[in-house]
């Protein structure tokens, strides 16, 4: 028993070590944007534009893009490529085999990533919101690039042209005998597109479209939940006093 005992502490311990080691640092709180239509708009713009091109969301449709306001037509012209259906859901077109052997891992789908990567940093949408604004230049990777977030990741940086290239600067000090490098801060290399405002707005709009598309129904679902309690502690009040007056006479 003693040995079991044991076995299973010394299991846990290097289950837990090797989570410890792939939490890399705290995720950021990203901002809520499942109610604003531009923001959605907006981030399923760079979604098609820019993830598309290798992850794909086979469970979502681009007509259900109407949900968060945009017409057909806008749908066909703006976010459709020539040989596809306003009715097609959204696949990918790279091959899955080339894919594993550019970047080691066939890239996931992305219909359910928003649900799907939380933890006990946070919500999916915070690691994802992290994640897409912790990339930085790394010559020693066959991609170039790294991340905080996820440590040694096969995927590029494919909005770098927005973000530009950073440098993170970290500070060591002696931690139980040990040198450790602690993240403080980014130095930009090469400025993008946008500022660091403008693209961390960006990144949560598009973090916001993937909350939104791992549950499209989920705003009507609370609206309609909200209805229905009010609804039940409207009826109690009524039930309460109609018992109260039918009870009132008989002792």
């Amino acid at each position: 028993m003693k040995k079991i005992i044991l076995s299973l502490a010394l299991a846990l311990g290097v289950v837990t070590g090797i989570q410890a080691a792939g939490d890399g640092i705290a995720w950021d709180k990203a901002p809520n944007k499942t109610n604003d239509l531009a923001a959605l708009q907006n981030g399923a713009k760079i979604f098609v534009n820019h993830c598309l091109n290798c992850h794909s969301a086979a469970f979502m449709r681009y007509n259900r893009l109407q949900d968060i306001g945009l017409t057909e037509q806008q749908i066909k012209d703006n976010l459709l490529f020539t040989t596809e259906k306003v009715g097609d859901t959204m696949k990918s077109n790279i091959d899955p085999k080339q894919a594993k052997e550019w970047f080691g891992a066939t890239p996931p789908d992305l219909t359910l990533i928003a649900r799907s990567r939380a933890g006990h940093n946070g919500t999916g949408a915070d690691y994802l919101y992290t994640y897409m604004r912790t990339f930085y230049r790394d010559e020693t990777k066959a991609t170039g690039w790294n991340n905080l977030a996820f440590p040694n990741v096969g995927m590029p940086h494919v909005l770098w042209e927005m973000q530009g290239d950073r440098r993170p600067v970290f500070v060591s000090h002696e931690e139980h005998g040990h040198q450790v490098d602690v993240f403080k801060g980014w130095e930009q290399i090469k400025p993008g597109k946008m500022s660091s405002l403008e693209y961390d707005q960006a990144i949560g709009d598009l973090v916001g479209y993937l909350q939104w598309m791992a549950e499209p129904s989920q705003n009507t679902r609370v609206r309609i939940g909200v209805w229905v309690m009010l609804f039940l502690v409207i009826f109690t009040v009524i039930a309460w006093r109609l018992n109260a007056a039918f009870w009132k006479d008989i002792k």
